[in-house]
């Protein structure tokens, strides 16, 4: 398994002139909070925690951030990018008590879709209508992602929430909450752009096909009824 070590700052000057000159100084402005202690204000290196933020395991990992000689255990709770540059606004970590439920985002990980009988003999597609998942767990569970296996699904077939596999010591946050086992999480089905065609084309036809059928009759039925009456 991956592990993430940052180093970070302490920072005193706050707001949004304080965290403007931290950027341009080519930091990004952030916060520890959680487990019972003071919200600490901290920065990190933007380059180096935009590198780490390539690998999908960042996301869902327990990370170590270095402080004044001494470290803490965190994850990543919230995160501000800019809309379309590679630039982070500001960062967010909570940190993690061993002994508390942590709530997290994980990604799922679809497994032998290749090897899927509805679109190997079915001549269908996969469609992922779930791709992460929120979980709980206690840090020490805590997966980097869930795997769901594609493997025997034929046309027509879906995995619902209620089937996945989850590793030990993980519950499905919704689920525990009352939520609804039934939810789809990928299925496999026809593709749909055949039909769409055929329809768009069956309309073009009725409707070029109206104004003759209106000729045809001598005018629109509502006239026809008004002449025999006068």
């Amino acid at each position: 398994m991956q592990s993430f070590e940052l180093t970070a700052e302490p920072r005193t000057d706050v707001g949004k002139g304080a965290s403007r000159r931290l950027r341009h100084s080519g930091r990004v402005p952030g916060i520890l909070y959680g487990s019972d202690k003071e919200a600490t204000m901290v920065s990190f290196d933007h380059d180096d925690l935009l590198h780490r933020l390539d690998y999908e395991a960042f996301f869902s990992h327990i990370l170590t951030i270095k402080l004044d000689g001494g470290s803490e255990n965190v994850v990543l709770k919230d995160l501000q990018r800019h809309p379309f540059k590679r630039q982070i606004y500001h960062v967010d970590f909570q940190r993690i008590n061993e002994k508390e439920e942590l709530t997290m985002r994980v990604p799922l990980h679809f497994m032998n879709e290749e090897k899927c009988p509805g679109v190997k003999t079915g001549g269908g597609v996969i469609s992922h209508i779930m791709t992460d998942l929120e979980i709980v767990c206690l840090p020490k569970d805590l997966p980097e992602y869930i795997e769901v296996d594609l493997g025997a699904l034929e046309l027509g077939d879906a995995i619902h929430l209620g089937e996945l596999k989850l590793p030990g010591g993980v519950e499905i946050l919704s689920l525990r909450h009352g939520g609804d086992p039934e939810l789809t999480v990928v299925n496999v089905h026809l593709p749909h752009v055949e039909v769409e065609e055929e329809e768009e084309e069956a309309a073009e036809e009725l409707a070029a096909a109206a104004p003759e059928a209106e000729e045809a009759e001598g005018g629109e039925p509502e006239e026809q009824g008004k002449d025999k009456e006068e």
